[in-house]
């Protein structure tokens, strides 16, 4: 059974609480689709937790700490050269310095084994693109991402969960019962996020995948320890830390 994370967001508290949850569901190999850092306030416990993760794919916000930020709001920019400073603190060792920003630097755009491929945005632009729910009615952008896709493409991004159809069908985890059976026709599963969730539920989000069975767990955590956090940092926007509450 493998579980697929995303989009954590250095928020520690949320990762703690799903690797937990992972240990108990029997699984064996865990893959995260991006965004290991950005926002919260510990990008470096973060990075080390999910260096244990089978698969690590690159994220937006992770690419923004390796470069400049590239069409980043001025939120999002400000938490990433705060932590880009703390990927450099001299409080760490230079050999793990090293380790993790080599670590960022290593990691792929996309992963593929067999009918599986793993993206953070999407198949035709892996690192950046958007798919919302509403681009159900976007025929022509639906259209030339499912052709990319062999049978099943797994994603994050958005931090919004739920099931994409090639007949134009976006099926949240509640319209599913949190959980949705691979039967040979093409699917965009988006797993939602670990560290800011954006479907109204703050709860971590993940998904297990069973033989053929997509499962979403939801997860409770301590997110106001995270808040707390968020607030003792002045680069970062009290608004990352008011969002998790609502989960938007």
């Amino acid at each position: 059974m493998k579980a697929i994370i995303s989009d954590i967001h250095s928020n520690l508290e949320a990762l703690q609480a799903v690797m937990a949850d992972i240990e108990k569901q029997g699984v064996t190999e865990i893959y995260c689709l991006g965004d290991v850092i950005g926002y919260g306030p510990n990008p470096r416990e973060c990075i080390d937790l999910v260096m244990k993760c089978q698969v690590v794919i690159l994220g937006n916000h992770d690419q923004g700490a390796l470069f400049d930020p590239d069409g980043f709001n001025r939120t999002a920019e400000m938490a990433i050269f705060w932590t880009r400073a703390q990927l450099e603190s001299p409080s760490d060792s230079r050999a793990l310095r090293e380790k993790r920003w080599e670590f960022l630097a290593e990691r792929p755009r996309s992963h593929k084994e067999g009918d599986y491929l793993f993206v953070h945005g999407s198949a035709r632009n892996p690192l950046n693109e958007y798919v919302f729910p509403e681009d159900i009615y976007n025929q022509r952008k639906m259209e030339r991402i499912f052709a990319l896709v062999d049978k099943y493409c797994f994603q994050g991004h958005t931090h919004v969960p739920g099931i994409f159809t090639e007949d134009a069908q976006f099926l949240t985890p509640e319209d599913i019962n949190g959980a949705y059976k691979l039967e040979g026709n093409k699917t965009l599963c988006n797993v939602g996020s670990v560290g800011q969730p954006r479907d109204l539920d703050p709860r971590a989000c993940y998904i297990l995948i069973d033989d053929d069975t997509i499962k979403y767990r939801r997860v409770e955590y301590d997110i106001e320890t995270t808040i707390k956090k968020i607030y003792a940092v002045p680069e970062l926007d009290n608004f990352l830390g008011d969002r998790l509450r609502e989960g938007r």
